[in-house]
């Protein structure tokens, strides 16, 4: 990767507004950044945080076609974002697909995964005709090079990343967006060269300051926060979105640990509610929210989370009638025998889906603790009636502690609604075949039943071993799923794949994300970084508006850990670290106006 070279001599508009993202940008890696462009995102519902813009350029040529494309490593680095006159040096040319041969081609990388689009740059040539050029996405080098359909199953759903455009004479073409790290240009036209001066990339998202942090001894752990972060940054765009490829969506129930780590990297941001009025508002109380029975549930908990987190009494009361209507549906599912009738589209996470006892365990454990989320939320309100109704069911909910038939999921949700006992469920669930069989969405509950039963080494071992397996085979932000026996005989996603390698990104996934459909950036599969945040630093908002916190660590094998944690009062700063004689010295400094309680 090549050094980062300094930003444009133009001064940027906003230093204050840009320098956030560009920091959260450094901490992950070099990239070549150019140019700040800061821009504005309105819209009926209201001012949003801002979203930024920065051009990326490639930091590599990761292939060229046998045609070849002369040149290619003038695209590399700085470059003045402008077409010209004169370049200071030769541009990279794709010879034509004269005769029936292929043209050009070149496939750049841009280091890291990116939202956004890629802009091509053309110099002054003898002819003036448009050529015409095939442009390529990819979250890996596989995609980037593959056809559209076949079994790898390389698409156009929610961005176009594979399309045909013809390029200006001595000019720019913006084309995207999409979610990508690596782009390939073809060179289609049979008879006219492309004469490229540029090609870089145009990064966007919410130009917000990373308020968390965490680090400790362990710089996996540490690069695995890091990436966490960075997945969900890139989701937050108009609204919260599942992915920057594929699921360019409001998904409620995959908010839910997406949200917990905005709460700890960022604090506050206008994403959430909107996404969450979004959903609620083309939604009636009758339907499940995105069709699903349980993202419902998960949207009165993201409720009572976000409800503590930044104690906005005004933003909960706007929420009461749908709340009410949505919780009187919900304690009607809970029968005579206090098992859960759950209608419509049972699901928890795809890796879960096969196992129906599991599903049914799961949504026991959620509907129990939906209901009682509920009676809290709505004792706040004022609505004592329904907040009865809502805790009479979750105690007939409790009654009923379906076998989980191993399901690691349903498992969590038991242990965390206190229905099941952690520590047994840990050793005869959780722990079984180690880090198999979670999913990159549920892991991060897998995680907090872990800690709740004392497993903390096992929760980091878990962290280390998966989640890290993604990034040991060249990933920028975690994925949509994984398996780690996708891993034997991978090839990594930033490389072309061997003879005799395996394609992680093409050759697996299931359900809806078969092959080259499947997300490389997915802000469900952040988990760790709330976790890490929530656990390791040991910060609960136990009052609204975290005017009250329990500060407990849990450093398990780790010797130290130290960070922030976002609240309306501005961050909470904290260090662990382990003495001599196996005790942890805390120091904590929190602002003005929070009650920190230390047990």
């Amino acid at each position: 990767m090549s050094a980062t070279p300094p930003l444009a001599s133009r001064p940027p508009r906003s230093a204050a507004r840009i320098f956030p993202a560009l920091r959260l940008l450094a901490a992950l890696a070099s990239l070549p950044v150019v140019e700040a462009q800061p821009a504005s995102s309105a819209s009926s519902r209201g001012t949003a945080s801002p979203l930024g813009s920065w051009i990326i350029a490639p930091t590599r040529v990761v292939w060229t076609s046998p045609a070849g494309a002369s040149h290619a490593a003038n695209l590399l680095g700085a470059n003045p974002n402008q077409a010209l006159l004169k370049n200071p040096r030769p541009p990279c040319v794709l010879a034509p697909a004269a005769n029936g041969a292929s043209g050009g081609a070149i496939l750049l990388d841009f280091g890291k995964e990116i939202s956004g689009y890629v802009e091509l740059i053309t110099t002054m040539t003898k002819e003036k005709d448009p050529p015409l050029v095939r442009i390529r996405f990819g979250e890996s080098v596989a995609e980037a090079m593959a056809e559209l359909g076949g079994e790898a199953n390389a698409q156009n759903d929610h961005a176009l990343r594979d399309q045909t455009v013809r390029l200006p004479w001595l000019g720019k073409l913006t084309v995207g967006p999409s979610g990508f790290r690596f782009v390939r240009i073809d060179n289609l036209d049979p008879k006219l060269p492309v004469s490229l001066a540029e090609v870089h990339a145009v990064l966007q998202l919410r130009d917000v300051p990373q308020v968390g942090s965490f680090r400790c001894d362990d710089e996996r752990l540490n690069r695995i926060w890091q990436v966490g972060a960075y997945t969900v940054h890139l989701n937050m765009q108009d609204y919260l979105w599942d992915g920057v490829k594929r699921d360019r969506l409001v998904w409620i129930g995959d908010m839910h640990p997406e949200v917990a780590t905005i709460n700890a990297v960022f604090g506050f941001n206008d994403v959430v509610p909107r996404s969450l009025d979004l959903t609620r508002e083309v939604t009636p109380a009758t339907e499940w929210m995105n069709g699903i029975s349980s993202y419902s549930m998960w949207w009165v908990l993201i409720h009572e989370q976000w409800w503590l987190h930044h104690g906005n009494r005004d933003y909960l009361a706007a929420q009461k009638t749908y709340l009410q209507a949505l919780l009187k549906r919900l304690a009607a599912l809970v029968g005579p025998d206090g098992r859960e009738r759950i209608n419509g589209t049972r699901f928890l996470d795809w890796p879960s889906s096969p196992n129906k006892e599991g599903v049914t365990a799961g949504l026991q454990a959620l509907l129990v603790m939906t209901l009682e989320s509920g009676a809290r939320l709505l004792t706040e309100l004022d609505d004592t009636s329904t907040a009865g109704l809502c805790t009479e069911a979750a105690t007939r909910g409790r009654r009923v502690v379906p076998d989980v038939n191993g399901s690691k999921s349903g498992a969590a949700l038991l242990a965390l609604a206190g229905m099941r006992d952690a520590k047994q469920t840990a050793r005869e669930v959780l722990q079984v075949g180690g880090p198999a069989n979670i999913s990159t969405f549920y892991g991060y509950y897998v995680l907090r039943a872990l800690a709740q039963a004392g497993e903390v080494d096992t929760a980091l071992d878990f962290i280390s071993r998966y989640w890290g397996a993604m990034l040991d085979l060249g990933a920028t932000t975690f994925w949509e799923d994984f398996d780690l026996a996708w891993t034997d005989n991978a090839a990594r996603i930033d490389e072309l794949v061997p003879p005799g390698k395996k394609d992680v990104h093409g050759g697996y996934g299931a359900y809806c994300y078969i092959g080259f459909r499947h997300s490389l950036c997915h802000g469900w599969a952040s988990g760790p970084t709330a976790w890490l945040s929530e656990t390791v630093l040991g910060v609960t908002p136990l009052e609204p508006g975290c005017k009250r916190v329990r500060i407990v660590p849990q450093l398990g094998r780790l010797t130290w850990a130290e960070g922030t944690y976002p609240t309306p009062r501005g961050p909470i700063k904290v260090r662990h670290e382990r003495r001599a004689d196996g005790t942890v010295h805390s120091e904590i400094s929190a602002p003005a106006g929070i009650a920190v309680v230390r047990s």
